[in-house]
């Protein structure tokens, strides 16, 4: 009964299949995988809007969406509705057709990713040996779209928000694949299943997730910050800079092209939270064996979720930052660390079995991070803050 229910969109998808002929039977189960990652996800993107729109509000000691349906529950399909309903404007200057495919690359780019993320137990999409290649060599597309989005609206806003993002995403993605290589080092793979089924192992019931090592730990936390960057969220959310930008790349854009934009960042956050649950959280695995009954596609999205969660708690905290400040934290902080946890990794793999190398592995990445943040504290001259209060 564990095992079907595990499987259960599996054997769902070959009964499906079975009436077709033979020939048919392969192709129409693709198909059929396509159209399940084109519903789910942005279903979760739906119930993430809300969630993130109720979050804040809470934060900001608001009520968020209440008016439509029973707590605003229907809040996205008005949302919806108003996205579909809307004119679209596009500007009498702007290059159409560029203007146009901008926002359908940045959402054909993201579902892309899917393909290769293992969502369950025999759930992936296509199992490719250099599978997490292929979703950073896809990823990088998104840029493009990017890019076109601001070039073609003939805008400067929209040009300086869309160099602004294009200079972020690059920066950021170093981090992101060094932080990532880790990972591939010690599993010996870019096959995403591969590198679960090394996690997916449990000793005195507790599991081999990545992040539960110094490097793992480490790496996971750079890989969040570079995800967050390459995301546009905040407190990186400066190609977007209302303050400054009005919209940043898609200020031109209005009705379904804009909801495309929306989706789009919503969809490839959940992309890169797979990434890293597959990369560091074990995957669609359990956090405990005695919770193995528990469905694997389950685990995959409710790791999704939290990551999500964390996202809107980031963005309802931290304030933006400047964006001198973004680029040197990338070059000068984000990017050194990847670069001595590869090492790190290195020697958690060679050093063998032992308590030794949790002693020295922290340790080295521990005092690189107290030197580092120390150096760089003191040569931007931060001071003791101060508060002052209006009289």
């Amino acid at each position: 009964m564990i095992e079907k229910a595990d499987q259960i969109f599996v054997l769902l998808g070959h009964w499906l299949v079975s009436f077709l002929p033979a020939a048919l039977q392969q192709p129409a189960l693709v198909l059929l995988a396509v159209v399940a990652i084109i519903v789910t996800f942005p279903a979760l993107f739906a119930i993430t809007v809300l969630l993130e729109r109720k979050g804040l509000g809470r934060m900001q000691n608001r009520y968020g969406p209440n008016r439509v349906g029973p707590y605003g529950l229907f809040q996205p399909v008005a949302d919806g509705i108003k996205s579909l309903t809307k004119e679209d404007i596009v500007p009498l200057s702007a290059d159409a057709v560029v203007h146009f495919l901008a926002p359908v690359l940045l959402v054909v780019v993201v579902f892309m990713g899917y393909a290769v993320l293992p969502i369950g137990r025999n759930m992936t999409l296509v199992n490719l040996d250099a599978g997490i290649l292929f979703f950073f060599a896809i990823g990088a597309s998104s840029e493009l779209s990017v890019f076109m989005a601001g070039w073609s609206s003939r805008n400067k806003y929209s040009l300086l928000g869309a160099m602004r993002a294009v200079a972020q995403m690059i920066s950021y993605e170093v981090p992101l694949l060094m932080s990532s290589l880790a990972v591939v080092m010690i599993t010996g793979s870019l096959n995403a299943n591969r590198i679960v089924d090394a996690q997916n192992q449990y000793t005195y019931g507790l599991p081999h997730w990545y992040i539960f090592t110094p490097w793992g730990f480490a790496g996971f936390l750079l890989f969040a910050v570079a995800a967050t960057a390459e995301t546009n969220r905040s407190p990186f959310d400066l190609p977007e800079g209302e303050s400054e930008l009005v919209a940043g790349y898609f200020t031109e854009y209005s009705g379904f092209k804009f909801a495309l934009f929306f989706l789009g960042e919503y969809v490839g956050m959940m992309g890169i939270s797979g990434l890293g649950t597959t990369l560091f959280l074990g995957g669609y695995s359990a956090p405990l064996q005695v919770l193995g009954f528990v469905p694997s596609w389950a685990w995959f999205i409710g790791k999704i979720m939290l990551s999500m969660c964390v996202f809107i708690w980031v963005r309802g905290t931290l304030p933006r930052l400047r964006q001198d400040q973004l680029m040197n934290f990338a070059w000068k902080f984000v990017l050194p660390l990847s670069l001595l946890n590869l090492f790190v990794a290195a020697a958690w793999r060679f050093m063998g079995q032992g308590f030794l190398r949790w002693v020295v592995c922290s340790a080295v990445l521990l005092i690189a991070y107290v030197v580092m943040a120390r150096v760089g504290m003191k040569r931007e001259h931060f001071g003791p803050r101060s508060y002052r209060y209006a009289e």
